[in-house]
């Protein structure tokens, strides 16, 4: 049985905390005592909810009239002590038959470790509680974006995608040092590297999606790519059919913005049947690559033809390792802007442009 929960009342918990395991009312011994509830068991986590239910007494089943439930986010050790802290969220509940569902994006993030612990409660004649004992403490870890919640993130990016600009290759910023590695000890492969932790909290690709990440974005008025960077002077420019044709899918795995007014999108490019293939299929949307807001590659008179989107800047994950001997490498003469670096950036939770109503 569903039952959303409401914080915010804490004063009844208070009340009933004042008088844990007395008898209340105006004949002081006619209300028995509460079990404590025991044998936590959590289960069918979301980004956003779980199912919870415990043992108590068979006695109590028919008294009980409410629930409350301490849920807690784990304290981050890395944690900026100067800032506001989370506010312990006290949830008050009508008793309903167990298990029953949490939910709620406004106390419950995704992907975020969590302890719970339960308390039952008898709702008397004169608004006082008779309370049971604290449970023991669970911990439980919340879930990532499902498909359905992206979904909603990508009907967000399409709003403001832009119309789309053609381009035809795909470039790759960082410092001489990182391709002089690549050349020596990699043979003469950029390897796939685990996606760091910025943008949205629940995408399922932050922590667990190996790729080498690319750009595509062209300047309006070149139709070249940028020659700043925010990564390293040196860039590495291959063909976008090499990447990029009707042998590679393409899936859409985040939009976001970092407290400014750029949007990022995350796509993933995967060959058909890879292995970052298989990751990205039960877990992202995947996009018609003729005929999307974002990149698409469609045949024109014979040839492959190219086109992004203008108005959100692309970032392409490609799950597979890239010869160096299929693109050329040299350096850029504009500016290193790191202002515009997205290494581990983190997603502002109050635009409205970017957020869904689902985690935080």
């Amino acid at each position: 049985m569903h039952s959303p929960l409401a914080p915010g009342q804490g004063e009844e918990k208070k009340r009933g905390e004042r008088r844990e395991g007395v008898p209340t009312g105006d004949n002081p011994g006619s209300m028995e005592l509460l079990s404590t509830p025991h044998s936590i068991e959590i289960n069918n986590i979301t980004c956003d909810s779980f199912r919870i239910s415990w043992t108590m007494e068979d006695s109590d089943l028919e008294r009980v009239t409410h629930y409350f439930i301490d849920l807690n986010k784990k304290e981050n050790k890395n944690s900026n002590k100067f800032k506001h802290r989370d506010v312990p969220t006290k949830l008050v509940a009508k008793a309903v038959p167990l298990p029953m569902t949490v939910r709620g994006h406004w106390f419950l993030s995704p992907r975020t470790e969590y302890s719970v612990a339960v308390q039952t409660a008898v709702k008397q004649s004169d608004g006082e509680y008779l309370v049971s004992g604290w449970s023991e403490t669970v911990e439980f870890c919340t879930g990532d974006y499902a498909k359905e919640h992206l979904a909603q993130l990508q009907e967000k990016a399409e709003q403001i995608a832009g119309r789309m600009l053609r381009f035809s290759v795909f470039y790759r910023n960082h410092h001489k040092e990182y391709f002089q590695h690549a050349r020596t000890h990699c043979g003469n492969m950029l390897q796939p590297y685990l996606k760091d932790n910025s943008g949205s909290h629940g995408s399922p690709t932050s922590g667990m999606l190996h790729g080498v990440f690319f750009s595509c974005n062209t300047e309006f008025n070149t139709g070249q790519p940028p020659q700043d960077s925010p990564y390293g002077r040196w860039r590495f420019q291959i063909p976008a059919q090499r990447l990029f044709n009707p042998s590679t899918n393409l899936y859409f795995a985040d939009f976001y913005c970092m407290y400014t007014a750029y949007h990022y999108a995350i796509l993933v490019l995967a060959p058909k049947g890879s292995l970052g293939d298989r990751f990205c299929r039960d877990r992202l949307p995947l996009l018609d690559i003729a005929c999307n807001k974002f990149l698409t590659c469609s045949v024109e008179d014979g040839e492959l033809v190219f086109r992004h989107a203008q108005d959100v800047i692309l970032e392409i994950i490609y799950t597979e390792p890239v010869d160096l001997s299929l693109g050329t490498l040299g350096e850029i003469s504009g500016h290193q802007l790191m202002s515009l670096s997205t290494a581990d950036a983190k997603k502002d939770p109050s635009c409205k442009t970017c957020n869904i109503s689902v985690g935080r």
